[in-house]
């Protein structure tokens, strides 16, 4: 009983948490995000048989559709793992999910530490990678779409500046053709609310100087923009970000908290078990309407 009693005191962490609750919660949250991660893998590899049809051997850098298969993937085989590794008191399946997820939480937080950081260093990079889609603007569906909204939601042109559409071979001042020296109708400016702007609206700007052109289209380039429209609207960038990272905190302390119950149960008895529970009757009832509902807790004797 000595013995007994000592390990009652020594029990890590949230002792009097029930290992009922705990288990329900780490699995039903794994199987959210299992289904979600589901969901996403489904819609990319949707989106990338779709984009085959206009593919080129650069876009598939920008292609939206390869970031949603790799974050599928991600997620489904991770949510997975906590699935299983929750059904069956699984310890190296729910350490290897507790583990991913604060990984995967500590990159987050440490990309946009240094994305914050080194912003200057950033926006070069940004601009290169836009440039790069602008060449292929008209073989690259997806990054056609993305561009012309980017454009007139931000109210841009280009990546660092307007004079970047000179590297695409329709808009090049040497290119035949109306839009030579021009640029896309989305940098167009616009006076009226859902106005359409007329597509050879941008005819010939690149030939102009810079100050000519403040009435005709945005002069300003979509990576200031961007970053411009973040640091306006922090607010809504913080409540985003926080949308995103206590959910994967929520499920590391869970993880962390059914991983220590598990193990105290298997040290007090020897196999999972409540051990929480007043006597050995209830002990044995309630282990037993578990074990019908989640078919993986072993039978008391």
């Amino acid at each position: 009983m000595t013995g007994v009693k000592y390990y009652i005191n020594d029990i890590r962490y949230c002792h009097r948490c029930s290992y009922v609750l705990l288990k329900f919660l780490l699995c039903f949250y794994s199987i959210i995000w299992w289904l979600i991660g589901g969901c996403i893998l489904a819609i990319g590899i949707y989106a990338e048989v779709e984009r085959q049809r206009y593919k080129t051997l650069e876009g598939v850098f920008l292609a939206p559709a390869i970031i949603l298969i790799l974050l599928g993937i991600i997620m489904f085989v991770v949510s997975l793992i906590g699935v299983l590794g929750s059904l069956r008191d699984n310890l190296t399946l729910l350490k290897v999910f507790m583990y991913t997820l604060a990984v995967c939480l500590i990159l987050q937080l440490l990309g946009g530490i240094l994305a914050l950081v080194f912003r200057n260093q950033v926006s070069p990079c940004q601009s290169e990678s836009i440039r790069r889609g602008i060449k292929n603007y008209y073989d690259d569906l997806d990054f056609k779409n993305i561009m012309d909204f980017v454009q007139k939601q931000f109210k841009c042109c280009g990546g660092q500046e307007y004079t970047d559409w000179a590297v695409n071979m329709y808009h090049n001042c040497s290119a035949p053709g109306p839009l030579a020296c021009g640029v896309p109708y989305t940098c167009c400016i616009t006076t009226k609310p859902n106005e359409v702007a007329n597509t050879l609206c941008g005819y010939r700007v690149l030939e102009k100087e810079r100050l000519d052109l403040i009435d005709v289209i945005h002069i300003r380039g979509c990576t200031d923009a961007f970053f411009i429209w973040l640091m306006d609207n922090y607010k809504y960038m913080a409540v985003l970000l926080l949308g995103i990272l206590l959910p994967q905190f929520f499920g590391v302390i869970v993880s962390w908290l059914y991983i220590t119950r598990v193990e105290d149960a298997i040290t007090e008895y020897g196999h999972y078990m409540d051990g929480l529970l007043d006597s050995a009757e209830r002990e044995t009832k309630s282990h037993r309407r578990v074990t019908k509902w989640f078919k993986c807790m072993p039978d008391i004797d």
